[in-house]
């Protein structure tokens, strides 16, 4: 079984935040799979199907972002995954808007949500998808519970369709052939 899942807050105040990015794609993959998020589970929303021939499970985490780690141990746990089988979905703020980074792991790049995963983890040795949101001018907390205007909104959108993309590529070939084919600039 492979576990995905998407950081963002919940609640609707949060809807379409820049934070948000990582449940806008569980979302498109939830739709895209026919896998409904409805259950509530593991300090999240829930839903689990087959893609491929993969068992997968999508999760995004009701802890608010900072205690993300609490949902991904929670279910990782519950299905004695390795940490192979995990794939974390986040925006990242050091990379222009809709730019995607796989890597395999490493650090949190400050971002609070990875980092509480990798605490509570104890390892940073997972694979995680990050998405760009542009840099923050200021008042970093701000920027990241802040829209996007409507340009940035079009490429984030096309972004979330090349990140679902990139995480059926990471199913099917792994983590490497994934950085390969999506760790590139966007197409204008």
């Amino acid at each position: 079984m492979k576990l995905i899942v998407g950081l963002g807050n919940a609640g609707p105040a949060y809807v379409g935040t820049r934070h948000n990015v990582g449940f806008e794609v569980v979302d498109v993959l939830a739709s895209r799979w026919r896998i409904s998020l409805a259950a509530e589970k593991f300090h999240g929303w829930f839903g689990q199907g087959d893609v491929g021939g993969e068992r997968v499970a999508l999760l995004k985490p009701t802890t608010l972002m900072n205690r993300s780690g609490q949902a991904v141990v929670a279910a990782g746990q519950f299905y004695k995954l390795g940490l192979t089988d995990l794939l974390i979905i986040a925006d990242d703020l050091a990379l222009p808007v809709g730019r995607l980074r796989m890597r395999a792991g490493g650090s949190s790049g400050s971002h609070k949500g990875l980092q509480d995963i990798i605490d509570r983890v104890a390892d940073d040795e997972w694979c995680r998808l990050r998405i760009g949101i542009g840099e923050a001018l200021g008042d970093a907390a701000g920027y990241v519970l802040g829209r996007f205007d409507k340009t940035e909104l079009e490429m984030i959108e096309r972004a979330a369709q090349r990140a679902a993309d990139a995480v059926e590529c990471w199913i099917e070939k792994g983590p490497e052939l994934t950085m390969t084919r999506f760790n590139f600039d966007p197409p204008a």
